[in-house]
């Protein structure tokens, strides 16, 4: 007697199967709506599939399934299903499979008939949810309609539904297994995708896979598991055809990581793990592991959305970022996951950090302190066109991967591509277990605790710091570069403390927001360390508010930019007494020329800006290198409220992650720094 949740850990796939556990429709229903309520962010269309029928006999049930489909959150989905007059919500199943989706469209408007679960046939043979995307779905679209298969959506997933029903029904024996169907397509299918199948011709039947796309088992028995490992099945053949953690841990904290290509299935309450072959460095068995996790870390508390919670946890994440690493009486930085190496590293040609969004920002924010600490060049590259461009890596580079959830596809692609040219790979993650984490080399666990909300804020100051960190370790035995040493490691002390000030500021800048939000468009410049921040910035606004905004270097703002300026357009100005104080002045000059109206974010002790501006926000002082963590807050603050009064719900942002022991090593935690006896595990 047990049940088994299969979730993605990214966007809004939920199961939920009971073997011998009776629930009533209802209940199931409503285990499945909860479930998408934790992992909904954007959800343009939402849907469940369930067995349909009114009998008591389950197996007879399960003959048929039911899709309920509506466009909108998770709430009108539950409005829709209220409304069915043909299904008995009091009916009981002593054995059951519902699966869920809620989407952020990829392919095809939000619409019903676009949404997830995808079906085969009118029948509903078989159904699919998927995240991820197909890459080759045109092709097979194309032989499956030659095939005479019809059609529905606009969706790349109904290609995986209609060819698993293919697969049915060129099946060479009738005892195919539905784990088998899977394989055979999954063979055939390009791109990244997390997937979960249910089927008539399989009642009480799940099976998931991923590839790219992060998927976890929770497993709840009224009895105890005669084991804690999952043996992994592997069958030797070729084929021929050409052609999240919130919703689950309410419910249990045990759990399974699936791999790339693992095909998860349960069959009579009994949960396999099989692989087509094995590959080197496969593990034999996938461990249950116990989730490091309390309900109450992932909820809001006093804060309206997990954005703004996010936001105002930054000086605590930004200490555990640095808890048990950095000594500031004696300016020491002690980086366990990258001991091994640092000698490596400390020879290598170059430094190559690719990431994408925020983590790419954290990249660019730290590239001159890297540069100046370690003296040795370093590139800053978005995964995407870094992977476009088959870009030369050598033996010799050293290459970071930086996710907050450790799953980014195209770095988890842009990875495997350095890895096979021989390079030493680097992770810095905020996700221990994650893919990322577990196949890089090295890295270092950012700490900074569960990030919910979808617009990334305290990872992004964490990643920050753990680069400056890094640099920090690269320059520890050169006596030249010791009093910059000092002077960073005692701003990092004070860093805490600053970031509560900034914080302080959010009244006054709920106020800006107010002369902002009807605005279509916001214009963020700056320079030097300041350049990464209106990068940042302009990302938080357009993610979170659907307004355009655009960072702009202002060392570039006569090659094009300028033409933009006039007293019409909102004009955000980050000036810092750095080395590049007089060129932004210069610059401030230039806008205001322009009748530009510019809204300064600067020193709170530059009297000289403050003077100058019509309006600005002060904030305090700190290293130039780590001045960026300060300047961005305001930004983070001015494009939650902007959202606000724009009318956007920010509480439905929100994205499922979750800390959780990596492989099969117990762990734990002393001051918040992860120990394990795998010396591969980032500390």
């Amino acid at each position: 007697m047990c049940t088994f949740l299969c979730l993605c850990l990214s966007v809004g796939i939920f199961a939920y199967l009971n073997y011998h556990v009776p629930r009533s429709r209802r209940e199931i229903l409503e285990i499945l709506l909860k479930g998408l309520q934790r992992l909904e962010y954007r959800g343009y269309d939402s849907a469940v599939g369930i067995d349909g029928g009114n009998n008591k006999d389950w197996e007879s049930n399960a003959k048929s399934i039911h899709l309920i489909k509506q466009r909108g959150k998770v709430k009108v989905l539950d409005e829709e299903i209220n409304k069915q007059q043909d299904i008995d919500l009091d009916v009981e199943f002593d054995v059951h499979l519902g699966i869920a989706h809620t989407r952020w469209a990829t392919h095809g408007v939000p619409s019903p008939v676009n949404s997830h679960p995808q079906r085969s046939d009118k029948h509903n043979e078989f159904i699919v949810i998927h995240n991820g995307i197909i890459t080759n779905y045109k092709d097979l679209r194309k032989f499956l309609e030659s095939k005479g298969y019809e059609f529905e959506s606009e969706t790349d997933t109904e290609t995986i539904a209609k060819l698993v029903k293919y697969m049915y029904d060129n099946r060479e024996n009738n005892d195919i297994s539905f784990a088998t169907l899977v394989e055979q397509v999954t063979q055939q299918l390009e791109g990244a995708f997390a997937l979960v199948f249910k089927s008539i011709h399989f009642p009480g039947e799940a099976v998931g896979t991923r590839r790219g796309s992060p998927m976890l088992i929770g497993v709840k028995s009224d009895h105890k598991l005669s084991t804690d490992h999952i043996p992994v099945l592997y069958r030797s053949c070729e084929s021929h055809f050409c052609v999240p953690h919130s919703a689950v841990i309410e419910h249990t904290n045990r759990v399974i990581f699936l791999e790339d290509d693992d095909i998860a299935a349960v069959t009579e309450g009994r949960l396999s793990i099989h692989r087509i072959k094995r590959t080197a460095g496969d593990h034999p068995a996938r461990a249950i592991q116990t989730l490091q996790m309390e309900l109450q870390q992932i909820m809001k508390g006093n804060f309206s959305s997990f954005m703004q919670k996010e936001i105002f946890e930054q000086p605590e994440s930004v200490v555990n970022t640095m808890r048990g690493r950095v000594n500031f009486d004696d300016n020491t930085v002690t980086l366990g996951g990258l001991k091994d190496h640092i000698k490596e590293i400390q020879r290598c040609r170059r430094l190559i950090l690719i990431a994408c969004g925020t983590s790419y920002h954290a990249g660019v924010a730290t590239r001159q302190v890297l540069e100046e600490l370690t003296e040795l060049p370093v590139m800053v590259e978005l995964a995407s066109d870094f992977l476009d461009r088959n870009t030369p890596v050598f033996r010799d580079d050293v290459c970071f991967f930086i996710s907050q959830s450790g799953e980014t596809a195209d770095s988890l692609l842009a990875l495997r591509y350095c890895k096979e040219q021989g390079a030493l790979t680097v992770g810095i993650t905020n996700t221990v277990g994650s893919s990322i984490s577990r196949e890089t080399d090295c890295g270092v666990h950012i700490n900074a605790g569960p990030e919910i909300g979808v617009a990334s804020t305290k990872a992004y100051s964490s990643q920050f710091v753990a680069l400056i960190m890094f640099a920090l370790l690269m320059c520890d035995d050169r006596i030249s570069m010791q009093p910059r040493r000092r002077e960073i490691i005692q701003g990092l002390r004070v860093l805490p403390d600053l970031i509560k000030e900034v914080l302080s500021l959010d009244e006054e800048i709920q106020k800006l927001a107010a002369e902002l939000y009807q605005q279509k468009s916001v214009l963020i410049m700056g320079r030097g360390y300041h350049y990464a921040t209106c990068l940042e910035g302009a990302l938080k606004i357009k993610e979170i508010t659907y307004m355009h905004s655009e960072g702009i270097l202002a060392g570039e703002l006569k090659h094009g930019p300028l033409a933009l300026i006039d007293k019409l357009m909102p004009v955000i100005m980050i000036i810092m007494r750095d080395h590049t104080y007089i060129k932004c002045q210069n610059a401030l000059q230039q806008v205001v020329a322009r009748q530009g109206r510019p809204i300064v974010i600067c020193d709170k002790d530059d009297y000289e800006t403050i003077k100058n501006s019509s309006r600005t926000i002060k904030v305090p002082h700190c290293v130039d290198c780590l001045q960026g963590i300060l300047s961005v807050i305001p930004l983070q603050l001015l494009s939650f409220h902007l959202a606000v009064l724009r009318g956007y719900d920010v509480r439905e942002l929100t994205k499922l992650c979750i800390t959780a022991p990596r492989n099969k090593k117990s762990l734990c935690w002393n001051n918040l720094k992860l120990c394990s006896q795998d010396p591969r595990v980032y500390s």
